[in-house]
């Protein structure tokens, strides 16, 4: 385990006041190993809430909590309405749907039929912006498009951190590309560095 990462942990196994914060995590063509790779070089306890931003088909049968929990040791599952967020947890969009996060608890609805393009990213990043504001962390990983620039700039508006993934390491660099030329991220590496850059950042926090 990487010093920083041991630190971490056992500043949260002796009873170190919590503060939550919450990663919201962004991606589509090609991000899946990257997520992999991110979640397997956190440490045990990051003291932090994950959400998993994935672009899905709206009929798509994903078995993506199955496929990530190999390579996590947090409990994984798929979002739900009203789910009050914990730390050291990773939630999931389901299929179809848009989220949002208000006063701690996740609020889900269907995606609008007429919509053919999907803004999943952009819709939680800015809502977590406006939930948590110094406590918000956004990441984006592979994708095409440009889903998540808008909503990285809103998280540093209102003091979070943004990290996204080095274009060169990503299969598609659409969306790190679009949050590097739309925002200046505090980080641009690749996944697994990300996480350590993420665990020093919450090391920092955690002992303010």
């Amino acid at each position: 385990m990487q010093s920083s990462a041991l630190k971490l942990y056992l500043l949260i196994s002796m009873g170190n006041p919590k503060k939550l914060f919450i990663v919201a995590i962004g991606f589509s063509a090609g991000g899946r190993q990257d997520l992999y790779d991110f979640f397997s070089y956190l440490p045990k306890l990051p003291n932090a809430a994950f959400i998993i931003l994935q672009h899905l088909s709206r009929d798509h049968q994903s078995l993506a909590d199955v496929l990530l929990e190999p390579n996590t040791n947090l409990p994984v599952s798929w979002a739900a309405d009203q789910d009050l967020v914990e730390a050291n947890h990773i939630y999931l969009l389901a299929p179809n749907k848009l989220m949002t996060i208000h006063n701690g608890y996740l609020q889900t609805r269907d995606r609008n039929p007429q919509d053919k393009s999907n803004w999943a990213i952009d819709v939680f990043f800015n809502s977590l912006a406006d939930n948590s504001a110094a406590m918000a962390v956004g990441v984006i990983l592979s994708g095409t498009g440009s889903d998540g620039a808008n909503g990285a700039v809103r998280i540093h508006e209102h003091g979070g951190v943004v990290l996204v993934q080095d274009p060169g390491t990503a299969l598609f660099d659409g969306m790190p590309v679009s949050a590097i030329l739309k925002d200046s991220p505090d980080e641009i590496l690749p996944p697994r560095k990300l996480a350590y850059a993420l665990t020093d950042y919450l090391l920092a926090r955690q002992t303010l």
